[in-house]
């Protein structure tokens, strides 16, 4: 059967929430979609809600189980649903979370108005820990349209933060993926920074939207909530920043672009704040990341000759390739009183 739109939900650990998440999808006000649920062999009883849900609901006939054949990770369950999906564009939505009623009604009338192959919409952070008060914060766009080449990935990569590393954002053309051979890295979790890094660089016509079409929650246990955690593995880190590693690898792709610098620099922005996470919760990680490894992640991808002049970017990029190429004693120890400036450490 062919849907408009699919929307894709991993599913790992979450027998709490999965039955509100899918029920905040099955009620949403657009008609055809496809709700593509990824079993990523949690064995917690989640799938059996889903089932349930699967005959009982109205839409269940649209409900669709997928499994792995074993655990094998977000990436990996993330890399299926793009495979699996039957709709023209897919929604990416985590097992814990919630969609308004009309998230993707917006989503999708924008990306036919538009004519965008992608659409973003602003979101709520709801932060819920047991023995807390709940909180909420808005994360909310301006309405912006691009459809120039280049256009949106300019825009990307002038600010840090202009389009942040969550997959849940946006309703985006399933070709987008498939026609570019883009997959998600297997890792536990950043590996939506992995695919966000890149994806401005594949898309031309892009929609930002001021509407919430989203219900983030953070709460203990969860993967992207490891400040919460009392251990966190090396190896866990060791997998982030190899992918890092391949962005930086493959930047080449990208020179003579007007963005090529902006990129670049996003990227080593992002080792920067991986270091200062490292340093902050060295105390936890096990076993410790040497200053020697911690040099190694703050290596330039750009060459000293590709950073000459005072084009800001050039400079920008410039202070990076220098920290890198420092001794690690005194690379760690800027990159520390650099994080503590910023509150990073």
């Amino acid at each position: 059967m062919k849907y408009e739109v699919t929307i894709g939900i991993p599913v790992f650990h979450a027998v709490k929430y999965i039955s509100d998440t899918l029920c905040s999808a099955l009620e949403q006000t657009f008609p055809s979609i496809e709700f593509l649920v990824l079993d990523d062999c949690g064995g917690d009883g989640s799938i059996d809600i889903v089932r349930q849900l699967q005959q009982e609901h109205p839409r269940g006939k649209d409900i669709r189980i997928v499994s792995q054949p074993c655990n094998m990770g977000i990436g990996k369950g993330r890399n299926r649903i793009i495979d699996e999906a039957q709709g023209d564009y897919l929604f990416f939505l985590d097992a814990d979370d919630i969609l308004p009623p009309t998230a993707i009604a917006t989503l999708y009338e924008a990306a036919k108005k538009y004519d965008a192959q992608i659409v973003y919409g602003s979101n709520e952070r709801v932060y819920d820990y047991e023995g807390e008060e709940q909180r909420v914060e808005r994360e909310c766009y301006e309405f912006m349209s691009f459809n120039k080449a280049d256009d949106f990935a300019n825009y990307a990569y002038e600010r840090y933060a202009n389009i942040p590393a969550n997959v849940w954002r946006y309703l985006i053309d399933i070709k987008v993926y498939r026609d570019n051979g883009l997959r998600f890295p297997d890792i536990s979790f950043w590996e939506d920074f992995y695919m966000t890094m890149d994806l401005p660089t594949y898309v031309e016509r892009a929609v930002m939207l001021p509407d919430i079409t989203y219900r983030y929650f953070c709460r203990y246990g969860t993967l992207s909530n490891n400040q919460k955690r009392e251990r966190i593995e090396k190896q866990e880190i060791v997998k982030i920043a190899a992918a890092i590693g391949e962005l930086k690898t493959n930047s080449g792709r990208l020179k003579g672009s007007p963005y090529y610098l902006k990129r670049c620099l996003k990227v080593m922005m992002t080792e920067f704040y991986m270091v200062c996470y490292i340093l902050q919760h060295k105390e936890i990680i096990c076993p410790a990341f040497s200053k020697q490894e911690l040099r190694e992640m703050m290596h330039s991808p750009l060459s000293l000759f590709s950073m000459l002049g005072w084009n800001k970017w050039k400079i920008k990029n410039l202070v990076f390739y220098l920290i890198g190429n420092l001794p690690p004693v005194i690379c760690v120890g800027i990159v520390k009183s650099m994080g503590k400036i910023k509150g990073l450490v």
